[in-house]
Protein backbone atom coordinates (compact mmCIF):
# COMPACT_ATOMS: atom_id res chain seq x y z
CA UNK A 1 0.00 0.00 0.00
CA UNK A 2 1.33 3.45 -0.82
CA UNK A 3 0.61 6.95 0.48
CA UNK A 4 -1.79 8.75 -1.82
CA UNK A 5 0.13 10.87 -4.31
CA UNK A 6 3.54 9.38 -3.45
CA UNK A 7 5.42 6.21 -4.08
CA UNK A 8 6.32 5.78 -0.40
CA UNK A 9 4.98 2.59 1.17
CA UNK A 10 2.75 2.89 4.23
CA UNK A 11 4.37 1.52 7.34
CA UNK A 12 2.63 0.45 10.49
CA UNK A 13 3.76 2.44 13.48
CA UNK A 14 3.54 1.37 17.09
CA UNK A 15 0.49 3.57 17.63
CA UNK A 16 -1.29 1.90 14.72
CA UNK A 17 -0.94 -1.75 15.73
CA UNK A 18 -4.15 -1.75 17.72
CA UNK A 19 -6.37 1.30 17.86
CA UNK A 20 -9.27 2.47 19.99
CA UNK A 21 -11.81 1.34 17.39
CA UNK A 22 -14.33 -0.22 19.77
CA UNK A 23 -16.43 2.91 20.12
CA UNK A 24 -16.50 3.37 16.35
CA UNK A 25 -16.88 0.01 14.65
CA UNK A 26 -18.58 -2.11 17.29
CA UNK A 27 -21.17 0.27 18.70
CA UNK A 28 -24.04 -1.74 17.25
CA UNK A 29 -22.86 -4.73 19.34
CA UNK A 30 -22.91 -2.92 22.69
CA UNK A 31 -25.44 -3.85 25.32
CA UNK A 32 -25.20 -3.90 29.08
CA UNK A 33 -27.96 -6.46 29.73
CA UNK A 34 -27.04 -10.12 29.99
CA UNK A 35 -30.52 -10.78 31.34
CA UNK A 36 -33.79 -8.93 30.88
CA UNK A 37 -36.11 -8.30 33.86
CA UNK A 38 -38.21 -11.39 33.05
CA UNK A 39 -35.21 -13.77 33.30
CA UNK A 40 -35.33 -16.22 36.21
CA UNK A 41 -32.84 -15.70 39.03
CA UNK A 42 -31.35 -13.13 41.38
CA UNK A 43 -30.91 -9.94 39.39
CA UNK A 44 -27.61 -8.17 40.01
CA UNK A 45 -25.39 -5.47 38.53
CA UNK A 46 -21.61 -5.57 38.21
CA UNK A 47 -19.85 -2.21 38.25
CA UNK A 48 -16.16 -1.43 38.06
CA UNK A 49 -13.33 0.24 36.23
CA UNK A 50 -10.52 -0.84 33.93
CA UNK A 51 -7.26 0.57 35.30
CA UNK A 52 -3.68 0.50 34.05
CA UNK A 53 -0.70 -0.36 36.28
CA UNK A 54 -0.53 3.19 37.63
CA UNK A 55 -4.22 3.20 38.58
CA UNK A 56 -5.12 5.43 35.63
CA UNK A 57 -8.55 4.68 34.08
CA UNK A 58 -8.56 3.17 30.57
CA UNK A 59 -11.24 5.11 28.63
CA UNK A 60 -11.35 3.04 25.45
CA UNK A 61 -11.54 -0.59 26.55
CA UNK A 62 -14.30 -3.06 25.78
CA UNK A 63 -15.46 -5.53 28.45
CA UNK A 64 -17.21 -8.65 27.14
CA UNK A 65 -18.88 -11.10 29.52
CA UNK A 66 -20.27 -14.63 29.07
CA UNK A 67 -22.08 -16.68 31.66
CA UNK A 68 -24.53 -19.45 32.48
CA UNK A 69 -28.08 -18.68 33.58
CA UNK A 70 -29.35 -19.09 37.15
CA UNK A 71 -29.80 -22.84 36.51
CA UNK A 72 -26.21 -23.32 35.33
CA UNK A 73 -27.06 -23.58 31.61
CA UNK A 74 -25.25 -21.73 28.84
CA UNK A 75 -27.08 -20.31 25.84
CA UNK A 76 -26.26 -22.66 22.99
CA UNK A 77 -27.75 -23.33 19.53
CA UNK A 78 -28.66 -26.89 20.64
CA UNK A 79 -30.33 -25.74 23.87
CA UNK A 80 -34.14 -25.55 24.00
CA UNK A 81 -35.41 -22.19 22.76
CA UNK A 82 -37.40 -21.60 25.94
CA UNK A 83 -34.46 -22.50 28.18
CA UNK A 84 -34.44 -19.13 29.91
CA UNK A 85 -36.70 -16.39 28.54
CA UNK A 86 -34.99 -13.01 28.67
CA UNK A 87 -31.51 -14.45 29.17
CA UNK A 88 -28.92 -13.58 26.48
CA UNK A 89 -25.86 -15.07 28.15
CA UNK A 90 -23.43 -12.32 27.12
CA UNK A 91 -22.93 -8.57 26.99
CA UNK A 92 -20.38 -6.12 25.58
CA UNK A 93 -19.85 -2.80 27.30
CA UNK A 94 -17.33 -0.08 26.48
CA UNK A 95 -15.62 1.80 29.27
CA UNK A 96 -16.47 5.44 29.84
CA UNK A 97 -14.01 8.35 29.89
CA UNK A 98 -13.40 7.41 33.55
CA UNK A 99 -12.67 3.77 32.66
CA UNK A 100 -15.91 2.57 34.24
CA UNK A 101 -18.23 -0.19 33.04
CA UNK A 102 -21.54 -1.65 34.20
CA UNK A 103 -23.67 -4.60 33.18
CA UNK A 104 -26.83 -6.17 34.56
CA UNK A 105 -27.50 -9.88 34.76
CA UNK A 106 -28.66 -12.70 37.01
CA UNK A 107 -26.26 -14.45 39.35
CA UNK A 108 -25.12 -17.53 37.42
CA UNK A 109 -25.69 -21.04 38.67
CA UNK A 110 -22.98 -23.65 39.12
CA UNK A 111 -21.76 -25.46 36.01
CA UNK A 112 -19.98 -28.83 35.64
CA UNK A 113 -16.20 -28.80 36.00
CA UNK A 114 -13.96 -30.65 33.54
CA UNK A 115 -13.26 -34.08 34.99
CA UNK A 116 -16.25 -34.02 37.34
CA UNK A 117 -17.56 -31.91 40.17
CA UNK A 118 -19.05 -28.45 39.92
CA UNK A 119 -17.58 -25.00 39.45
CA UNK A 120 -18.57 -22.07 41.65
CA UNK A 121 -20.84 -19.48 40.01
CA UNK A 122 -18.68 -17.25 37.84
CA UNK A 123 -18.74 -14.94 34.84
CA UNK A 124 -16.16 -15.17 32.05
CA UNK A 125 -14.65 -11.82 31.07
CA UNK A 126 -12.62 -10.76 28.02
CA UNK A 127 -11.00 -7.32 27.92
CA UNK A 128 -10.14 -5.71 24.58
CA UNK A 129 -8.18 -2.47 24.38
CA UNK A 130 -5.49 -0.55 22.56
CA UNK A 131 -2.08 -2.15 22.80
CA UNK A 132 -3.46 -5.66 23.38
CA UNK A 133 -2.99 -7.93 20.40
CA UNK A 134 -5.00 -10.64 22.19
CA UNK A 135 -7.81 -10.06 24.63
CA UNK A 136 -7.11 -10.53 28.33
CA UNK A 137 -9.34 -13.26 29.80
CA UNK A 138 -10.37 -13.57 33.43
CA UNK A 139 -13.31 -14.54 35.65
CA UNK A 140 -15.57 -12.90 38.19
CA UNK A 141 -16.48 -14.90 41.30
CA UNK A 142 -18.81 -13.72 44.08
CA UNK A 143 -17.74 -13.05 47.68
CA UNK A 144 -21.05 -14.38 49.04
CA UNK A 145 -20.59 -17.79 47.42
CA UNK A 146 -19.51 -20.69 49.71
CA UNK A 147 -18.70 -22.96 46.73
CA UNK A 148 -15.67 -20.75 45.92
CA UNK A 149 -13.75 -22.88 48.43
CA UNK A 150 -14.04 -25.94 46.15
CA UNK A 151 -13.75 -24.32 42.69
CA UNK A 152 -10.82 -26.03 40.93
CA UNK A 153 -9.93 -22.98 38.82
CA UNK A 154 -9.98 -20.60 41.76
CA UNK A 155 -7.92 -23.04 43.85
CA UNK A 156 -5.16 -22.96 41.21
CA UNK A 157 -4.73 -19.22 41.80
CA UNK A 158 -2.33 -18.34 44.66
CA UNK A 159 -4.36 -17.45 47.75
CA UNK A 160 -2.79 -13.99 47.87
CA UNK A 161 -4.15 -13.17 44.39
CA UNK A 162 -7.66 -14.70 44.52
CA UNK A 163 -9.24 -11.46 45.71
CA UNK A 164 -8.57 -9.94 42.25
CA UNK A 165 -11.22 -12.33 40.88
CA UNK A 166 -13.88 -11.73 43.54
CA UNK A 167 -16.69 -9.16 43.20
CA UNK A 168 -18.02 -7.77 46.45
CA UNK A 169 -21.45 -6.29 47.22
CA UNK A 170 -21.48 -2.51 47.46
CA UNK A 171 -22.15 -1.29 50.99
CA UNK A 172 -25.88 -1.06 51.50
CA UNK A 173 -26.67 -2.56 48.05
CA UNK A 174 -26.53 -6.37 48.18
CA UNK A 175 -27.41 -6.75 44.49
CA UNK A 176 -24.74 -4.37 43.14
CA UNK A 177 -21.30 -5.97 43.02
CA UNK A 178 -18.07 -4.02 42.59
CA UNK A 179 -15.10 -5.47 40.71
CA UNK A 180 -12.20 -3.71 38.99
CA UNK A 181 -9.89 -4.93 36.24
CA UNK A 182 -6.28 -3.92 36.89
CA UNK A 183 -4.11 -4.58 33.84
CA UNK A 184 -0.67 -4.73 35.50
CA UNK A 185 1.27 -3.92 38.64
CA UNK A 186 1.13 -5.28 42.20
CA UNK A 187 -2.70 -5.46 42.21
CA UNK A 188 -3.00 -6.93 38.70
CA UNK A 189 -6.11 -8.98 38.06
CA UNK A 190 -5.37 -12.66 37.47
CA UNK A 191 -5.64 -13.41 33.75
CA UNK A 192 -5.84 -16.87 32.17
CA UNK A 193 -4.24 -18.29 29.03
CA UNK A 194 -6.60 -20.36 26.87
Amino acid sequence: MEHEGTDKPCETTVSQTVGPFFHIGLQWLFGERVAEPEAVGRHIAIEGRVLDGDGVPVPDALVEVWQANANGQYVHPDAPQDMSPGFRGYARVPTTALGSFRFTTVKPGRVPAPGGGMQAPHILVAVFMRGLLRQAVTRIYFSDEPSNEADLVLLRVPASRRSTLVARPRAGEADVFEWNIVLQGPHETVFFDF
